[in-house]
């Protein structure tokens, strides 16, 4: 008998690559798997894609309370996991795919997410210094959303080598219409998206504070960026341009050494030969990250560019590769760093 996962929120987009994710684990078995308004209906009605769990329906979400299970996957909308957290035994071990315990701040997480701030827990993106030991050792990890993933790890191994300008950041980041979560909405139906691209949230976006914070934890001295969301004609996947001032002496071979030296040997960021660029859709069900970075000197400015899947790396996938660290299995069981095509 495998360890057992419960899952809240598994009706959405997130929680149907999370169940996936599952169903192809070789020591993790799927326990309660829960839902708001589709409590009682069919998983494969819901998530046609699953076939195996025909004939099992979602619990309600209050059944979790009290739940018997080694992890508790929370796949809920921002704002709604710190109520259901609080009545999870103790020592159950918990990933929050939502944002409610990302943010250490709590005046910045209400002029973010508004409603009052669940609390802080340990942040799950394991590829940052220091950051995988600390979510072994945690029974509380809140997983990075999808932009700050993705513009994380592009930008961290240049401010942590002092290769860029900190206080010129400029990210231009463009996601699949999945990131704003499955309930209808007008401005998503495929006759508004097909045809389309349009920017969104701009200079306001929800996930600015966190990637701040996560930038701001690697260098001694202030950081500021300019970030803007573009929603893109297609239904997953992410990619980030992000460009930082940087010194006329810094060349691209230093800025590709900085990140191939940061992500030696992690199982899921991929840094790109000379000449290729990232692409989303050579990520789509992996669970991995594809950079790629030159020096415009004419600009004055680096340019790094990641690709994810905004559904496996930047919300499911990450959750798992965290739930595995704090299981004390392998962290790459479950996942792969291939994608599919075409």
């Amino acid at each position: 008998m495998g360890m057992t996962a419960a899952m809240a929120g598994a009706s959405g987009y997130a929680g149907g690559e999370l169940l996936r994710l599952l169903l192809g684990h070789p020591e993790i078995e799927l326990g309660l798997v829960a839902a708001g308004s589709s409590a009682g209906q069919d998983i494969a009605a819901v998530h046609p894609h699953l076939p195996d769990l025909a004939g099992r329906v979602f619990a309600d979400t209050s059944a979790l309370a009290g739940v018997d299970a080694d992890i508790v996957f929370l796949a809920l909308p921002h704002g709604a996991s710190g109520a259901l957290a609080a009545t999870l035994p103790a020592g159950v071990r918990v990933v929050d795919l939502g944002a409610d315990h990302r943010l250490a701040d709590a005046d910045v997480w209400r002029r973010a997410y508004g409603g009052e701030h669940a609390g802080v827990w340990t942040y799950g993106m394991p590829e940052l210094p220091g950051a995988r030991a600390a979510v072994r050792s945690s029974t509380r990890v809140a997983a990075p959303g999808c932009f700050p993933t993705a513009t994380t790890l592009a930008l961290a191994p240049l401010l942590a080598a002092g290769l860029v300008d900190t206080e010129d950041i400029v990210v231009v980041a463009a996601s699949g219409t999945s990131g704003a979560g499955r309930s209808l909405k007008t401005h998503l139906l495929g006759s508004e998206v097909m045809n389309d691209v349009t920017a969104y949230r701009v200079g306001n976006h929800q996930h600015r504070p966190e990637i701040l914070q996560a930038l701001r934890g690697l260098v001694d001295a202030p950081v500021s960026m300019s970030f803007t969301t573009v929603l893109a004609p297609m239904p997953r996947g992410l990619l980030a341009t992000c460009t930082a001032r940087l010194d006329s002496a810094v060349t691209t071979d230093a800025l590709r050494g900085a990140l191939i030296a940061a992500y030696a040997g992690e199982p899921f960021v991929r840094v790109l030969p000379p000449g290729r660029w990232p692409r989303t859709a050579a990520t789509l069900g992996g669970n991995t990250v594809q950079l790629q970075v030159t020096a415009d000197h004419e600009a004055g400015r680096a340019v790094v560019v990641a690709a994810i899947d905004n559904l496996c790396k930047g919300a499911a996938g990450q959750a798992l590769q965290c739930a595995n660290l704090m299981l004390g299995v392998a962290e790459a069981s479950g996942l792969t760093s291939s994608g599919i095509a075409p």
